[in-house]
């Protein structure tokens, strides 16, 4: 029995590389990882054909009020919503308890190109609790909800991205890049908001106008099986994938992301407000997941305020990212970004395999008000963008206990950056079994007590990781 279990193994392992160790997938994993995910389903399978209630799939019509009232009517005793195949112009719909939003092949829900369609409302945008205007599919203050299909949501986000580079010009010129983004009001796809049990299946999400997925105050929540296209016809600005935000005990499996930002990016708030709502992010499973165009594979940040925890990102795959393993902050955000572990990973054609930064892209990570403006005719969210934390201290972030393994890396531009602060030093990372080709090796600075064993880096220039103000880190 054990020489069969043994030949089982080694079949497996070499029928599908991500599982290279079938124990630390199972056996090993700590208890929370049985807890992720929705843990219930819509299981009312009566249906609500949405043609009944007066959609027409022609892709000009505007279907809004229609798919309400065809979720308005299963949401009574629980149902599935459904769509002949056609394509159907939408503004923002509200998903509810017990209904299922069920999208066959050969169903696209169009968004509409007008910002007047998704009605404003109070959210958190990039770690700001404001007005924004409502996603393209909501679910709000919920409870078992399911998104389901082969279908396509297509945001038509183009429109909504010339408006932000036109916004975002007049700003840079006026000293204003730190608010532009959050000025320039443009509607995400999906937002998953306050909600539990929620299951996000196998459809195909494409041309967001902002964020594509939006995880948000939530717990118990699934993305499984899904696609994120959001470089066709254009490359829109911060089109991120999958968002995780304040949020805990959620699943990401079996995605394929491109887009214009990170790819599968975990957040908990920015400066003085993240850290008034102070409500972490963790106990997050992220796996067998695929990444091409986009600002990061695998993200923490930097909206890092209530702090990252208790993650597992293993088996991903990243082919022309910008960074492979990314955690990003900033000084005036605080949070703790700890028990991190990142395993079985494989890149091709990235810009930094490993980046670490407690100083991320200052022109937008810090709030100055330009001259000639007032207190008192700033917009709320300005004033809140515009609070200093005090003690400066308490905006200090911290990354820690951060476990990388398993990781094959070729053809990047560089393969670790690293740096922490003087105040605020990187701490306790292990780096194990990991082979990288790259341009430059890199550097690692203000960085004590880590864990090096079988590291081989080939770089160009011949030079090994340049190691400056640390201790214990050794290479």
């Amino acid at each position: 029995m054990k020489l069969l279990l043994s030949f089982l193994f080694l079949l497996i392992s070499w029928l599908c590389p991500f599982v290279t160790d079938l124990a630390a997938l199972t056996a090993e994993d700590p208890a929370w990882v049985k807890e992720v995910g929705a843990r219930t389903l819509p299981t009312t399978k009566t249906t609500f054909a949405a043609t009944t209630y007066g959609v027409v799939g022609d892709g000009k019509t505007l279907n809004t009020k229609a798919i309400q009232k065809a979720i308005d009517a299963a949401a009574k005793n629980g149902g599935v919503v459904t769509f002949e195949p056609g394509q159907y112009l939408t503004g923002s719909i509200f998903l509810k308890k017990g209904v299922t939003l069920h999208l066959d092949k050969g169903v696209t829900l169009l968004g509409s190109q007008d910002i007047k369609d998704y009605p404003e409302m109070p959210s958190r945008i990039a770690g700001i609790e404001m007005v924004w205007p409502a996603a393209l599919i909501n679910v709000l203050d919920q409870d078992n909800v399911a998104i389901t299909g082969k279908g396509t949501v297509d945001g038509q986000g183009k429109p909504f991205w010339d408006m932000y580079w036109a916004l975002r010009k007049d700003y840079n010129a006026k000293g204003l890049r730190w608010i532009v983004d959050y000025d320039a009001k443009r509607p995400r796809t999906l937002l998953v908001s306050n909600s539990s049990n929620v299951t996000i299946k196998d459809i195909t999400l494409q041309r967001a106008g902002f964020w594509t997925v939006h995880v948000l105050y939530s717990k118990n929540v699934t993305a499984d099986g899904l696609i994120i296209r959001n470089n066709l016809g254009g490359h829109g600005p911060s089109t991120d994938g999958i968002d995780i935000d304040s949020s805990s005990y959620v699943l990401v499996q079996n995605c394929d992301i491109d887009c214009n930002d990170d790819n599968f990016c975990l957040k908990s708030g920015r400066d003085a407000d993240g850290l008034r709502v102070n409500k972490p992010t963790e106990y997050v499973l992220i796996q067998n997941c695929v990444a091409g165009a986009g600002g990061g594979l695998f993200t923490c940040g930097s909206e890092t305020s209530g702090g990252i925890r208790h993650v597992i990102a293993r088996n991903l795959k990243a082919k022309g990212t910008k960074v492979g393993i990314r955690i990003k902050s900033a000084l005036t955000r605080g949070g703790t970004v700890e028990d991190i572990r990142v395993d079985n990973i494989e890149m091709d054609g990235v810009g930094v395999a490993i980046e670490m930064t407690m100083n991320w892209n200052p022109s937008y990570s810090y709030s100055t008000l330009p001259e000639g403006y007032t207190q008192e005719t700033l917009p709320a969210h300005w004033k809140a963008m515009l609070t200093k934390v005090e003690p400066a201290e308490k905006g200090l972030p911290y990354f820690r206990d951060v476990h990388i393994s398993n990781v094959r890396v070729t053809n990047a531009k560089k393969a670790i950056s690293a740096e922490g602060q003087a105040n605020s030093l990187l701490e306790n990372m292990t780096l194990s079994n990991i082979t990288m080709t790259a341009q430059t090796a890199g550097d690692i600075s203000y960085a004590k007590n880590w864990t090096v064993k079988d590291m081989n880096i080939t770089s160009q220039n011949q030079q090994s990781v340049a190691v400056a103000n640390s201790t214990s880190v050794k290479f």
